[in-house]
């Protein structure tokens, strides 16, 4: 049977889109197939068969539709050009392999690349076995699944006298490596995944560039001077160490990266960009200035910070206790002094009282911000029960975990922003300003899950039904970017997928949380059997539960497309 097919090309950034008019891109004859240069200077590509002839041609196919692009508001048609004309002849039962690749000498013969792939795969999980041995047992197929998918997300960012230097992509298709994201996925992505020394190379790499006490949160693709404008990537980064230091007892990095740390915490004492600095008056960290986008609910539009949480944002202070609690705890592994950090720990958790609002029973989101204190309620105060360090009272932290159930909790994640809250939008839709309008006001955020699992774990001391609440991930593996998770939710049902469809912080910290629910599960049998007992532990449920929304007070009023 002869088979024909042609090759459609293109060269562009995953934000662009292509519109030929008299653009002419190399194409030329190479063993085994083709070479595509697409301009002066551009990496070249290959499309190459070891049992096809291939046949360069030039023609553009012009306006290609783009469906999702028009959904979601942006040029909705784009040209590709036929660069090549693969022709073979194949026998009942047989088989062709074609390969596109930027290496010029890639393995061709599909049955080995297959095998090299599932070879890849068997290691990664090998690792994985062999540093969580106890639970390989009891880890379901999904599960396992994100283990793969876990590495997707781990690049090089080789610098001059380190090629090997390693860093996070935060999701694909629209994000570079950014510093908040690698931060807070880091322990999901490597520690749990038994590859710790990726762990200490990025968090040496991350080191090289902190700024007046500040880690970037972008690293811009083509190397221009990193960007310093986050509050919260610097915190996650002493969290990221300690649980580091946790898995690996590693005292050379934390001797290494101690000074590094030091600064930081007098830097944020002491004042850095954009009024970022310890109030004297409660110990608690204030940021922001007008304009400015600090936290994770970071969408901006223009000059439109859509939610600029100027002040004393929850979570921040939720990690500063945490970073104050950590510095401690390292000064005395490296018998250094630690009352500094202990007494400013001592001050930001009876500062964090503050946060608590008596009349509706959970966190205020921002205190002293422009406009008073910020009583909506937001799944950021869910950081002071998750963390290790907890500024709340046990009573405290039921009503925070209690609350987010009600109004945040989906089949995927927490929801941004109540229903019942001013400005909630139920649908991330329509064009780019609709969208980031809508980006944390109720959309569902996945990466959020972990926490809210960690949280309820330490509430309620109940590993099997914690573990419930992840185990919706187990369908969505299959529903927008297989064998990964998504960015994002829509805020109401059917809770449809949107944003980005491999995101690495939802794999890691659905990883992370499912690891400590299995921990506290052991830890729970071992006490209800007593030492000398010798039956199976309990295994944790992991297949796909029914569906489930969990009670609401309420549901929004005319949430929609933005």
């Amino acid at each position: 049977m002869g088979l024909q097919l042609r090759a459609l090309v293109n060269y562009r950034g995953y934000h662009g889109s292509t519109h030929a008019g008299d653009w002419r891109i190399s194409v030329e004859p190479v063993e085994r197939g083709l070479r595509v240069t697409a301009f002066d200077g551009a990496t070249p590509y290959y499309l190459l068969s070891a049992a096809a002839s291939a046949e360069p041609a030039h023609e553009w196919y012009r306006n290609f539709e783009l469906a999702e692009e028009s959904y979601r508001g942006l040029d909705d048609h784009e040209d590709h050009l036929h660069a090549g004309t693969f022709r073979a002849t194949l026998q009942p039962g047989g088989s062709l392999t074609l390969v596109c690749s930027t290496d010029a000498k890639p393995e061709l013969e599909g049955r080995a690349a297959w095998e090299a792939r599932l070879g890849e795969e068997q290691s990664l999980l090998g690792g994985w076995a062999a540093s969580q041995p106890s639970l390989i047992e009891q880890a379901p197929a999904w599960v396992r699944q994100l283990i793969l998918a876990a590495n997707q997300f781990v690049v090089k960012r080789p610098l001059a006298d380190e090629p090997e230097a390693r860093s996070v992509i935060a999701g694909y298709h629209w994000f570079g490596d950014w510093g908040r994201d690698t931060m807070i996925a880091l322990p999901g992505l490597t520690l749990v995944t038994g590859r710790p020394e990726i762990a200490r190379s990025i968090l040496r790499t991350f080191a090289r560039f902190v700024d007046r006490g500040m880690l970037p949160n972008v690293f811009p693709d083509a190397g221009e001077t990193p960007e310093y404008n986050t509050a919260d990537a610097t915190l996650w980064y002493f969290e990221a160490i300690r649980q580091y230091y946790a898995a690996t007892r590693d005292i050379e990095l934390l001797r290494e990266l101690f000074p590094v740390l030091a600064d930081i915490v007098d830097w944020h004492v002491r004042g850095t960009r954009y009024q970022i600095h310890v109030d004297p008056a409660d110990g608690l960290l204030y940021a922001g200035e007008p304009d400015v986008q600090l936290t994770w609910m970071d969408a901006k539009v223009g000059d439109w910070a859509v939610t600029p949480r100027i002040g004393k944002p929850v979570e921040i202070n939720a990690l500063w206790l945490n970073t104050m609690a950590t510095m401690a705890q390292f000064a005395r592994l490296l018998e250094r002094p630690t009352g500094t950090y202990e007494s400013m720990a001592k001050r930001a958790r009876n500062g964090f009282q503050r946060f608590w609002n008596e009349a509706n029973q959970h966190c205020f989101d921002v205190l002293d911000g422009p406009e008073d204190n910020d009583a909506s309620l937001r799944p950021n105060q869910i950081f002071a029960v998750s963390l290790p360090e907890s500024p709340l009272t046990a009573d405290q932290q039921r009503a925070v975990v209690d609350a987010c159930t009600r109004q945040l909790l989906t089949s995927h994640g927490l929801r941004s922003l109540a229903p019942d809250q001013p400005g909630y939008q139920g649908r991330y839709a329509g064009s780019p300003r609709q969208r980031d309008g809508a980006y944390h006001q109720g959309t569902v955020w996945g990466w959020l899950l972990g926490p809210f699992v960690l949280a309820h774990l330490r509430v309620y001391g109940d590993p099997v039904l914690a573990a419930s609440f992840l185990e919706p991930m187990a369908r969505h593996l299959e529903a927008h970017g297989l064998g990964t998770a998504s960015e994002i939710f829509d805020g109401e049902a059917p809770f449809t997928p949107r944003g980005c469809i491999a995101q690495a912080w939802t794999v890691a910290e659905v990883l992370r949380a499912w690891t400590a629910t299995v921990a506290a599960a052991e830890v729970a049998q071992k006490v209800k059997r007593g030492p000398e007992a010798s039956e199976p532990p309990t295994t944790l449920r992991t297949t796909p539960p029914r569906k489930r929304e969990p009670r609401r007070k309420s549901k929004a009023a005319g949430g929609g497309d933005g």
